[in-house]
């Protein structure tokens, strides 16, 4: 990677670097993202967690419910709340870094946007945008490269893991 991708918490209380580029972006529309984040959808960026470096500050977990009965740890900045990244289902190797937070957030634009059953009526997609009302097939969209990035993750994390 050839340049630094860095972010940070609105106050600048917490700053990270991405080691490498997100493997996939998804724009959520469902309607727990949009009460999180007070808008219409939410910007995330798959990342192994390895790859998100603190370069200052120190986030706090906050864990918040889901349907599913999952954990979903969000990492704010303790200050000024800013949701940074998320950890959804207590994976430890994998974190949906919030797009909007990196210093350059137009680089990464929705590889698909997905949970549109529960889009706002107002918001309108791009022409050619990927849109799915739930899900999607992983192995279909994913480019090769970030599925074995993705395979590597787990088989390590897994290797980690005590029984």
């Amino acid at each position: 990677m050839s340049e630094a991708i860095e972010g940070g918490c609105f106050c600048g209380r917490i700053r990270y670097r991405l080691k490498k580029r997100p493997m996939f972006v998804h724009c959520c529309h469902c309607s727990d993202c949009q009460r999180q984040v007070g808008s219409a959808f939410a910007i995330n960026g798959l990342v192994e967690a390895e790859n998100v470096e603190l370069l200052k500050g120190e986030p706090v977990m906050v864990t918040l419910p889901t349907d599913s009965g999952r954990p979903h740890d969000v990492y704010r900045c303790a200050d000024c709340q800013s949701a940074l990244w998320s950890d959804y289902g207590r994976r430890k190797w994998l974190s949906f870094v919030r797009v909007a937070t990196l210093d350059r957030p137009s680089d990464f634009p929705p590889d698909v946007h997905i949970y549109t059953r529960s889009k706002l009526d107002w918001v309108a997609l791009p022409a050619g945008a990927k849109t799915f009302e739930e899900y999607y097939d992983m192995q279909a969209l994913w480019p090769k490269e970030s599925l074995e990035r993705r395979d590597r993750a787990y088989t390590k994390a897994k290797g980690q893991a005590q029984p």
